[in-house]
């Protein structure tokens, strides 16, 4: 089996790794203006959340601010993207959900259209209906072209919990203590306050993206980083493993992270 990850970009510093994953970004979003809208457009990002992100969307937004107003217009009429998982039970406007924290960091600075930023319905009554139809929205637009993911603390990408299965598709999924505490930092540090469920993309959306980058900072991720790489193959305890099988993985790293 090749070694994992097939690319390896490790920085000093947080700061520094999101300057540099806001340029690949920007790259990737300059190549949609030359590709034009063609039948379905390009193929959506695929747009992940948490404190790990804050830094990348500020430093794509400002960025992307530099552009001219001719080529931000071409790019705000183009824009799609799809974000892994929603909580369940909270309105689009509640400050916790990520349809606001896309919004705040994204949406708004960059002046995109509602529409253009894709979010599971948290507030939907039927769960299971909002995620076929989420990924049903998904594949109209031809699967996600790059996918950001963020690595939890007991190994999750997007909302998969432990054990996963790299076939699962978009689907409604209650959330472990650990994922409740580690995202208690929205809800005034109450992991209680943290919603018990959410929609989230599944393994099989999430693996047939064409280029996936997995962006790892700070100390408190080294120990599950760490196992990762140390696995030889996938391992359903720890859902990040399945990137094992996934020909086009970037792992951006910090020193703290790969220590």
């Amino acid at each position: 089996m090749p070694s994992f990850p097939p690319h390896l970009k490790r920085f000093s510093s947080s700061t520094t790794l999101a300057g540099q994953l806001a340029l690949h970004l920007e790259g990737h979003l300059r190549r949609w203006l030359t590709q034009g809208a063609g039948d379905k457009g390009p193929r959506p990002l695929g747009l992940a959340t948490g404190r790990t992100m804050e830094p990348v969307y500020a430093a794509l937004v400002s960025r992307l601010r530099l552009w001219n107003e001719a080529d931000l217009k071409r790019l705000r009429s183009l824009w799609c993207s799809f974000n892994l998982d929603e909580y369940v039970g909270l309105l689009p406007d509640h400050q916790g959900s990520y349809r606001h924290y896309m919004r705040e960091r994204l949406g708004d600075p960059l002046q995109l259209p509602v529409e253009a930023l894709q979010l599971p319905d948290g507030s939907a009554h039927d769960t299971a209906a909002a995620a076929r139809s989420y990924a049903a929205a998904l594949q109209r637009r031809g699967g996600v072209g790059l996918q950001l993911l963020g690595l939890g603390s007991n190994g999750h990408v997007g909302f998969n919990e432990p054990p996963s299965d790299r076939d699962r598709s978009c689907h409604a999924v209650t959330l472990s203590p650990s994922t409740r505490l580690q995202n208690a930092v929205m809800f005034g540090g109450d992991p209680a306050a943290v919603p018990e469920r959410a929609i989230t993309l599944g393994l099989a959306e999430i693996l047939a993206a064409e280029e996936i980058h997995l962006v790892v900072t700070g100390p408190a991720k080294a120990a599950i980083l760490a196992r990762l790489l140390r696995l030889e193959g996938p391992d359903p305890s720890l859902p990040a493993s399945w990137l094992l099988d996934h020909p086009n993985v970037c792992l951006w790293g910090d020193a703290a992270s790969l220590a």
